[in-house]
């Protein structure tokens, strides 16, 4: 599961996630993509079940990237626990995406193949997504 090595502060803000995506929406590595339409917080174990559906049905072929890494601490209380008494432990973390940011880029498999991959990922996460490829992109290029 996706998390980081260490953080500066155990505990962090909620934040508001307003307007669209300011980086990490263009294609940068592949010639496939996922790309969110809606704003959300991705969980580590979210964004693992979705790699490991994209990889199975691209058969190990290609290669993937993922774009987004869960660095927010979110803490949550205990059940039945009155009102008070301090902010909750920290429960796990999350990557907050904004509509347009690129979430999983592919490349080296052919455009069926991508297409029903990403698609599959896709259904794993908590969000609407959009699948885009390159501008320039043509299929004998693999």
């Amino acid at each position: 599961m996706l998390q980081p090595k260490k953080t500066k502060f155990r505990r962090m803000q909620k934040g508001r996630m307003k307007g669209n995506a300011q980086r990490g929406n263009q294609l940068a590595f592949g010639s496939f993509a996922i790309k969110t339409l809606e704003p959300a917080w991705i969980t580590g174990r979210q964004i693992e079940a979705a790699r490991q559906a994209i990889v199975r049905h691209m058969k190990r072929e290609g290669q993937l990237w993922i774009r987004i890494f869960p660095d927010k601490p979110i803490t949550k209380k205990p059940a039945e626990v009155r009102m008070g008494k301090g902010k909750g432990a920290p429960e796990g973390f999350v990557a907050p995406v904004t509509p347009g940011r690129i979430l999983f880029e592919a490349e080296g498999v052919p455009f069926e193949v991508a297409q029903e991959a990403l698609r599959l990922g896709a259904q794993k996460l908590p969000v609407k997504t959009k699948f885009i490829i390159r501008r320039d992109f043509t299929e004998t290029q693999i």
